[in-house]
């Protein structure tokens, strides 16, 4: 086992590993047309979600440890804009860059730069609390995809997960039990 600082970054990568696979997974059982499917009015569309994730991936995760996280080049507000050109192509290229940009920083790391001062919009915060921020933010996003993906399926939505009424096989099942861990 290796050091504390260092078991962390690696859980942490093999958590965000686990969220963007619930995403991929969700995107390969869409059409086109579902991602800009909106529930209601104020809602936002799988398009839109996957544009202010990889916003905030590159805002954040881009010179992690030396530049100020939100970025003077990213534009927030147009992330929440739908463009229905959007393709599916283009939106999942987008959800890539982001998640090479988290993940590429992550792995860069070392135990020391868990307890340097970064900043998010000139507020200090210890690196490892910025991480747990976003460990957080994107699995509530994740969730939403999901949640979407879901509705939009109906009747032929694959389950991410243990199926309805299959949870006393899995857990009676060997093998591996935490998908994380395969990474």
């Amino acid at each position: 086992m290796g050091s504390p600082g260092n078991e962390y970054i690696q859980a942490t990568i093999r958590r965000f590993k686990q969220y963007k696979e619930l995403g991929d997974k969700t995107f390969v059982q869409l059409d086109e047309k579902d991602f800009h499917f909106k529930p209601g009015s104020g809602s936002n569309s799988i398009a839109v979600i996957i544009q202010h994730l990889s916003g905030n991936m590159l805002s954040r995760f881009t010179n992690f440890l030396t530049e100020d996280g939100e970025k003077s080049w990213r534009n927030r507000d147009n992330e929440f804009r739908e463009n229905p050109g959007t393709t599916k192509e283009q939106l999942l290229s987008a959800w890539e860059n982001g998640w090479q940009c988290l993940l590429d920083t992550l792995s860069s790391l070392i135990e020391d730069d868990l307890l340097r001062t970064i900043y998010i919009r000139n507020e200090p915060l210890l690196a490892i609390d910025a991480i747990n921020r976003q460990l957080a933010h994107y699995p509530y996003h994740i969730g939403q995809i999901t949640y979407l993906g879901r509705l939009i399926k109906d009747g032929q939505w694959q389950s991410l997960s243990i199926p309805p009424g299959q949870s006393e096989q899995y857990n009676q099942s060997s093998g591996l039990k935490d998908p994380s861990k395969k990474f």
